[in-house]
Order: structure tokens, then sequence, then C-alpha cells
């Protein structure tokens, strides 16, 4: 829970261009650098892809419906780091793990002490040992959650113990005589009557109300007066939208990387200094890939504005990078104007991972632990697929713009 993790979406226009969705995720326990260096790369890839990606920030248990949506049936954070993720099955000892089920359409698991005081009422809970997965369900959860934590209990048992484990059902309140539900409270040491949901801040949940527009300059926030219309918003400059709920971060075409990157800090800032709850979210849009939920917040705005093409949008921003003294190798090419999606891009062919610290990961940690389903929770991790062109390997390396090339 100590990582952070980049994850490129990538979805065909109908123009034959592709729109680009970049979510960084912070682990709980990122320290504030990492999470920042995740921002940054985040911002580097972008102008990669030709500086038109949305850009979202995801912190761990408060992701949006659009970044679990990858993730089904459930996304799984680890306790630990890179290093504790990918060690290897046959080294160590299989670990009792108990989850906490949150979530209605994709189910957040979240890990917690191994103890009876973690449980409640209010909560479905996993309980995943070497031979069986025990499902507890909490008096007051209802049947929604308990089927979905079901659906859990089938991948875990197919991803972790080959399909093989004993799966078992224990209900909260009934002391029945069956095994199962004996079998699992001897793990806790014997029954004991067991406590209230505890809420805390991660339990707040953020208010939205009437959005207010904010200029963002060498990092200063100051409010624009006046209603909203996309008259106010200039090209050459980065804006704050504050909606409560979500901010968003509106970014001209033609300004500076450096004041991209000082925006991006500036919101997190805004968000910091306001004691917004954790849940609230921040997404960055450039000028002319606006989201629809960014313009719904505007009085005016007019229809059928166009954005630059792919290979354009492309060129423009590697000719500002190159101004700027930042160099892409192979970031531009003559190409026809519709734009074929790069072999990174297409979600095709064998998934490879490497971290940003250049660890070798082999073949079988891709099927054993590092799933895609899972995430562990210091590194900056891309998700790296392989293909074959005219027969030849292709690998793609992408840890931020120093690291791209091909082998």
């Amino acid at each position: 829970m100590g990582d952070s993790y980049i994850v490129l979406q990538t979805t065909p226009s109908k123009g034959g261009s592709y729109l680009y969705d970049i979510h960084f995720w912070i682990g709980k326990d990122t320290t504030q650098d990492e999470a920042g260096t995740a921002a940054i790369k985040t911002i580097e890839l972008d102008a990669v892809l030709g500086g038109r990606a949305v850009q979202h920030r995801e912190l761990q248990g408060h992701e949006s419906d659009k970044f679990l949506s990858y993730f089904k049936p459930c996304i799984i954070p680890l306790e630990g780091g890179i290093a504790t993720g990918f060690k290897k099955p046959e080294e160590e000892e299989f670990e009792k793990r108990l989850y906490v089920c949150r979530g209605k359409r994709v189910v957040r698991l979240k890990q917690v002490p191994f103890a009876r005081s973690s449980l409640n009422h209010d909560d479905v809970f996993i309980l995943d040992t070497q031979n069986k997965i025990y499902q507890f369900n909490g008096a007051n959860s209802n049947i929604q959650e308990r089927a979905k934590a079901l659906e859990v209990i089938q991948f875990l048992k197919e991803k972790y113990h080959d399909g093989t484990c004993d799966v078992a059902i224990v209900d909260d309140g009934k002391l029945d005589t069956e095994s199962d539900s004996g079998e699992f409270w001897v793990l806790f040491g014997g029954f004991a009557p067991i406590g209230k949901k505890v809420h805390n801040e991660d339990d707040l949940i953020p208010e939205t109300y009437p959005a207010k527009l904010y200029s963002i300059t060498d990092g200063e926030v100051k409010i624009v007066e006046g209603e909203l219309s996309k008259g106010l918003l200039e090209n050459n400059k980065c804006y704050l939208l504050d909606c409560g709920a979500e901010v968003f971060v509106w970014v001209g075409r033609v300004t500076q990387v450096e004041d991209r990157k000082a925006a991006s800090q500036a919101a997190e800032d805004f968000v910091g200094s306001q004691q917004r709850p954790k849940a609230t979210r921040i997404t960055r849009v450039i000028q002319g890939y606006e989201t629809n939920s960014f313009k719904a917040n505007f009085d005016s705005w007019p229809a059928g504005s166009t954005a630059p093409g792919g290979e354009e949008g492309r060129g423009k921003v590697a000719a500002l990078l190159k101004q700027q003294g930042v160099g892409i190798k192979g970031m531009t090419k003559s190409a026809p104007v519709i734009e074929e999606v790069p072999p990174l891009l297409e979600g095709s062919g064998k998934m490879e991972v490497e971290s940003g610290a250049s660890m070798a990961v082999p073949r079988h940690h891709c099927k054993k632990r590092m799933l895609v389903n899972s995430i562990v929770e210091t590194a900056i991790l891309f998700f790296i697929p392989t293909t074959r062109v005219r027969g030849k390997k292709i690998t793609f390396y992408a840890v931020g713009l120093e690291r791209i090339a091909l082998r």
C-alpha cells in the first residue's frame, strides 16, 4: 500500500483517432515525494500521447467508478511495496488475510488486521486461508453485498488456490453447531461478541456545490469573477474549477510544461488547504478534450468545438517541449491523418511488468502475484504489453520520458 501506479486506458473515437485516460493511483502509505513523482510522470506520459489525455488522481479506497471498471470483479490493494508483492510463491508461507468488502458494481477489498476486533455487524468480510475461504456476513449487510462477496471468493479461489480450496459461509449472530462456523471462530481464538463499526474520515462523502473558477498563476490560485462561460478560459493559462466533490484542472493548449506541473500541484494544495474529504477527486482536462462533466458546469459552452487531430496535436506538443529544452525521441512522426495506435496502447500481446526500480519480473510472477485485478501498494509501474510486428518481437518500456525505448 506504499506504491503509486499509472494506468493508461485507450478508447477508439469515431474519427479514427484515440482518446486517452491516464489514472495515477496513490496507495494509502505512499510518501508525498512518490505521489508527486506519479503526478509528474503522468504529465510526461500525456505529452508523449499528444497532450490530450484526461488525467485522474485515484486515492486508495476512493477510486472513481471509471477506474474501478477496469478491475472486475474486484480490486485488491496488498500490504507492502513492490518488493513484498513479488515474492516467489514457493518461498513464502501462505499468509491468512482478512478483507472487508466495499462497493456495489466493483468490490474494493481492503485488507484489515487479522483480529476479531476488525469484524463488525455492518459489513461482509472474507477470510482467505490456505485450504478454505470463509465469507462472514455481518447481520446488517444486504443481499447485494453478500452476492458480490461470493463473486470475489470465486475469483480468489481460481487465482490464488488453482480452484481447489473449499468455501464456507458464516452468518453473524447464528451460533449453530456447523463445523464451518466453529472452524472460523477457532481461527480468532474462539467465539466472543464483536463490536460496532467504527467510522473514520475515510467514510466522509464530499459535498457537491455550485462550481467556482480560479486562475492558476505561478502556483497561486485566484478566483475568477463572473458567470461561468467558455470565454473565460484563455489558452495560455491554467484554471481550477472547484465543484466540491470534484476539482478540475483545465490546461490551455499552449501552456508551458512547468506551468502544467505547477497547476497539478496547486490543485493538490488547494484540496489540502480546504480540508476536503479524502474522497474528493482531482481531474485534469486539456483544452479541446474537455469531458462532459466538466463542460456541464458552464452556463455557456458553444457546441461543435473541435480539437486538433491526433498527429497535429502531438506535433504541437512536441514543438512546444522542444522549445522548452525537453527532448522526446520518436514522439513525432509523419503519418496519415487517421492515427494508428502503437502496440503500447493496443492492449494486446503478453503482459509483462517493470517497476521504477528496474526489477526483472519472472513470467510466473505475472500469473500468480501481479494480477491485473491486484495492486501492490513505493515505485511507479506501467503495464507493458509485448507484441510482434512482421515477426519481430517488440517490448515497450514506459517509465517516464527518459525510459521509453524499443527492444
